[in-house]
């Protein structure tokens, strides 16, 4: 990360109400957030990192997309094109809440683990070229948005990832347990 274009903010400060009325446990980390707490509660933990590895493209990427309330814009940048659709070279804006969502669910998790990624962004040819071939790919997906990923986690049976994505009630959350993958997205939360 470059330094001199991105420093570490100073942790805000909070009231000893605020902490644990937002659900936070002091030493434990996380507790299960809802969605408007997962921005909050992302804002006290300093440094967000994540690591993935792309089953269709064998590339890995780790690296630090956040640090309290401020995103590092070249880091968003060098996810956007990591998520981007790898069948037609599209890239695209990733929501940064979606990013939120699995830092948080890897925190729960104990912090170790790479989100294997089976799709992120597409793009409305590939989805179309997708849903042709399937009947399990919406028309209006919020992949082509950059608000949906699917992924598997090393840390973690999918099942249990489904679960704790679930509890977080921050989006749309699919379980798809013959492939193997959970969706996520910053859509309405609902579950499947």
């Amino acid at each position: 990360m470059d330094t001199a274009q991105f420093r570490e903010p100073s942790p805000p400060t909070l009231s000893r109400r605020t902490f644990l009325g937002k659900g936070l446990l002091a030493g434990v980390g996380l507790a299960i957030l809802s969605a408007p707490d997962l921005a909050e509660a992302a804002l006290r933990t300093g440094k967000r990192k994540l690591s993935f590895y792309h089953t269709h493209t064998g590339k890995e990427l780790e690296l630090t997309y956040a640090v309290g309330a401020k995103y590092n814009p070249l880091a968003l940048n060098r996810i956007n094109r990591y998520l981007g659709d790898f069948r037609t070279g599209e890239v695209h804006p990733i929501d940064p809440q979606l990013l939120d969502m699995l830092w948080a669910i890897q925190h729960r998790c104990g912090k170790k683990g790479i989100f294997s990624v089976i799709s992120g962004y597409r793009s409305p040819q590939t989805n179309n070229n997708l849903r042709s071939n399937s009947n399990g790919v919406a028309k209006k997906s919020l992949h082509m948005q950059g608000k949906a990923i699917d992924v598997r986690f090393s840390a973690i049976p999918t099942k249990r990832l489904r679960d704790y994505a679930a509890k977080l009630a921050a989006g749309g959350v699919g379980y798809y347990p013959t492939s193997d993958f959970i969706h996520l997205d910053t859509g309405r939360y609902r579950t499947w």
